[in-house]
């Protein structure tokens, strides 16, 4: 594999908003015929974007928080299956850069920049709850381990060179494995029937004693035993993906209300775009748009500044920045994909324009972790000064 090496921020923008552009002429249809989007992966890895968080002493760019969530935003925008796809990738890079040996770090790092994808192999289906992690990884005789397990909801595993694998050893302690897609006694089942984000392959993996040496096992759980970023920074690729599905549909919406929509008889103007309450509507549309936006630039800034001082009162800002911004762009995707129909009138719900893929990805997309709880944690930091719980969901 070969990829670009994007240098800086202002590049990493410029390459995003054309694979954008790129992106958008056929999302419909790819959406349409669930056809996976395998040519336009090898796109974004050419394009040297899933290497823009690599540190700066391995040859990357290590773009800031915010211009990362403004890539996905970006993306989203044109193709919110797309935009999904790489959230994994970003957070298990970060697992990396704060677990990883040096000698992990130089070869993962390498494979990075030259193309490679990561997946994900998470989530359980019937365990007790969310991080009840079942997966085994069995330390042989020989300095190896045995994974098995079986994943579901692994997004991107499809199209990945390497699978992130969380699991626990016999300690109980929650590890990822990093494993070739194409290990032996590993299946990765295309059986994803998600009625939004078609085109994700969040499918079933399957590990029957997948042999893994010990130098690709990271210690994930140390990740939270001090002040960490891991599931701000997570977070905030969601809030991003959210952001990008509303202002695209609000997009798509005005350009039918202008083109295609016939005025209401009432209303006595010769346009729908002209009618005061289409215009009304469309106004308090596009408050919640800017404000989500602005409160994912906020959240970005957030996590950049605990960065740069990591303690346990600045993760906490970075973090409870971060909910905030998921909680508005979660509630401001799901009524804006819904309005569009609302402002566009009868003809927007016909199945051929395909209009309703904004609210199905919006829909599908937003149920990934609850935000009742996210507010939760807010009311208790703004109230009580309650620092937020250190997990990857947050």
């Amino acid at each position: 594999m070969t990829a670009h090496v994007i240098a800086n921020d202002a590049e990493a923008l410029t390459v995003a908003a054309s694979l954008a552009e790129e992106f958008r002429a056929d999302a419909s249809a790819r959406d349409v015929e669930r056809r996976l989007p395998r040519a336009e992966l090898d796109r974004l890895s050419a394009s040297g974007l899933l290497a823009v968080t690599v540190p700066a002493e391995h040859g990357g760019a290590d773009v800031s928080a915010e211009t990362l969530a403004e890539i996905f935003r970006l993306l989203s925008a044109a193709d919110a299956s797309l935009a999904q796809i790489p959230q994994s990738h970003f957070a298990y890079v970060n697992v990396i850069r704060r677990q990883g040996t040096d000698e992990q770090q130089k070869f993962f790092f390498a494979e990075l920049l030259s193309g490679a994808r990561l997946g994900n192999a998470q989530s359980e289906a019937g365990t007790k709850h969310v991080q009840d992690i079942r997966t085994r990884l069995e330390l042989q005789p020989d300095g190896w381990y045995d994974l098995t397990g079986v994943k579901h909801y692994s997004t991107g595993a499809l199209f990945a060179h390497w699978i992130p694998v969380l699991a626990r050893t016999e300690d109980e302690s929650l590890q990822v494995a990093y494993v070739p897609r194409d290990s032996p006694g590993l299946t990765v089942v295309d059986d994803w029937d998600g009625m939004g984000q078609r085109t994700t392959a969040s499918g079933t993996v399957r590990l029957e004693g997948v042999r893994v040496p010990a130098d690709r096992v990271l210690p994930h759980h140390l990740t939270f035993e001090g002040p960490q970023l891991h599931g701000a920074v997570a977070q905030l690729l969601h809030a991003a993906i959210d952001t990008g599905i509303a202002g695209a549909a609000l997009a798509e919406a005005a350009q039918f209300v202008r083109t295609k929509s016939r005025p209401w008889f009432e209303s006595g103007v010769e346009s729908a775009a002209e009618d005061p309450l289409l215009i009304q509507r469309f106004g308090e549309l596009s408050v919640q748009v800017r404000a989500a936006k602005a409160l994912l630039g906020d959240a970005g800034r957030a996590v950049d500044t605990a960065r740069v001082d990591l303690t346990d009162d600045s993760a906490a800002e970075a973090s409870i920045a971060v909910a905030a911004a998921k909680v508005l762009a979660a509630q401001t995707a799901v009524e804006v994909t819904g309005a569009l129909f609302e402002v566009a009138g009868t003809r927007s719900a016909l199945n051929s324009l395909n209009l309703h893929r904004h609210w199905r990805d919006a829909r599908t997309h937003t149920l990934h972790d609850p935000v009742r709880w996210k507010i939760q944690h807010i009311g208790r930091h703004a109230l009580n000064h309650t620092r937020p719980p250190r997990h990857g969901l947050l």
